[in-house]
């Protein structure tokens, strides 16, 4: 499933059943919550040079972009009309996923008499899954393949519930993340977004484009950055089998064949799952896949410290469980059995002055301090198996324990710099587990957001305090 000696040196964890390699050379930020994401974003934009490149999964009519920019088409159309190639790729959900098109801008009628009262000067192609799935990236290239380039993906949808600033103060409030990625790594971006472009399901078809620049191809990218950071980056990719041609092979990578499809944002999961030595941390809205349940299960045996933040509210409730969902349910229940094992969600405080509940959206890993793998993945099949999805796995002590201690800042309203990882996440079940007792005992003196859920439970009865 991946390697344990590679020949470049590179660190032996990384993947080798994706499109591309690992780079060397990067430099990573993470952007927590929508509100500093999407300014960092805007920023960029203002000031691209040549091209701006995004792929689209939701986008909701009533999305504004931060500090009065107006909405996403509008802070496009003005770097248009500066000279810059913009083009975006919307999901077109079919009669399978019909209920997913309310978020979407899948090219509805009120969205092509949008497009005709805008005039922006884009190109727009939309683009189907396989039957039943998600095109689910969320990806903005920044003048791609330029002195400059940069790329920015994660979770993050363009939603107003996700317009929100660190501390989530308010109401319906989304939790989630965002990377800034500059360095070699944006080639694979690059690639990958030709690649979708090129091939987008509806190009040719009446209604599946939209500007004079839809009607054209793009190049892959030929050349990488430079080196410009420490960090080991590999883009990873769910693919469905069957989706894509195995187009240009990346630059300076090896040809790939994805007519099986790819899975290595799975592969990815597992693999650091189970090389884990010390800590493991989840952030996801799901945790649906019993491949991560069982590699959870086996190192939780071997000591290792988790805690997985999940949405304190879920959305669905299993109901008339089939006999394997039912054994997958008690599987994933006998993680609590372990001291060292927490299951959390935060709440923020609502406009009344009482918690509520933030749905987490975030879909990101830490391990050990070092590894993490950050992007859009969901831990469920659709995204572990069909979904087009894309996440950076990355190699890096010092930001791997930033990241850990910027998101500990938010969620625990403590500073873990003087803590390892271990301590870190005892720290994270300690004073979850205090703020549910007050939650209990309606007194909403909180420390930070996180609050203790029960893995018991989560997911098959309401959740009581909310």
């Amino acid at each position: 499933m991946y390697n344990r000696l590679m020949p470049d040196q590179t660190p032996s964890l990384f993947v080798n059943t994706g499109s591309y390699p690992t780079r060397v050379g990067n430099s990573v930020q993470l952007l927590i919550d929508g509100e500093p994401a999407f300014r960092r974003v805007c920023e960029a934009i203002e000031t691209a040079q040549h091209s701006v490149f995004v792929t689209v999964t939701f986008m909701w009519s009533t999305f504004q972009m931060p500090d009065g920019r107006g909405t996403m088409l509008e802070v496009l159309s003005r770097a248009a009309k500066r000279g810059l190639d913009v083009r975006l790729m919307f999901w077109r959900p079919d009669d399978e996923t019909a209920s997913h098109r309310r978020n979407a801008f899948w090219g509805a009628s009120e969205h092509f008499k949008l497009l005709e009262r805008l005039q922006p000067q884009v190109g727009i192609r939309w683009d189907r899954a396989q039957p039943g799935f998600c095109q689910h990236q969320k990806t903005w290239l920044i003048d791609a393949g330029e002195v400059g380039q940069t790329t920015f993906f994660g979770g993050i949808n363009l939603n107003p519930n996700s317009m929100v600033a660190p501390g989530h103060r308010g109401e319906n409030q989304n939790h989630d993340v965002y990377i800034e990625l500059i360095g070699p790594a944006v080639a694979d971006v690059h690639h990958n977004f030709v690649q979708r472009w090129n091939e987008a399901s509806e190009r040719h078809l009446e209604g599946g484009r939209w500007g004079a620049r839809a009607d054209h191809d793009l190049e892959f990218p030929r050349r990488l950055a430079l080196e410009c950071g420490d960090a080991i980056v590999q883009i990873q990719r769910t693919i469905h089998a069957g989706r894509y041609t195995n187009g240009q092979a990346p630059v300076n990578g090896q040809p790939f064949n994805i007519a099986l499809g790819e899975t290595s944002n799975f592969n990815q999961y597992c693999a650091l799952i189970r090389s884990a030595q010390q800590s493991i941390y989840i952030e996801n809205q799901y945790l649906e896949t019993p491949e991560i349940v069982e590699a959870l299960l086996e190192v939780l045996g071997r000591g290792v410290e988790v805690v997985i933040l999940m949405p304190a509210v879920p959305d669905l409730l299993a109901t008339d469980l089939s006999p394997d969902h039912q054994a997958f349910l008690e599987c994933r229940a006998s993680l609590g059995a372990f001291d060292h094992f927490t299951l959390a969600g935060i709440a923020g405080l609502g406009n009344d002055g009482r918690r509520k509940p933030v749905w987490v959206h975030s879909k990101l890993m830490l391990v050990d301090d070092t590894w993490a793998t950050i992007g859009s993945a969901n831990l469920h099949r659709y995204s572990m198996f069909g979904n087009a999805e894309l996440n950076a796995a990355i190699f890096s002590s010092e930001l791997v324990r930033g990241f850990r201690m910027s998101l500990f800042n938010e969620h625990l309203a403590l500073d873990t710099s003087g803590m390892n990882d271990v301590m870190a996440l005892r720290q994270f079940k300690q004073i979850a587990a205090i703020n549910r007792d007050r939650l209990s005992r309606s007194d909403h003196a909180w420390q930070g957001l996180a609050v203790t859920l029960d893995i018991a439970t989560y997911g098959r009865t309401p959740p009581n305090g909310w």
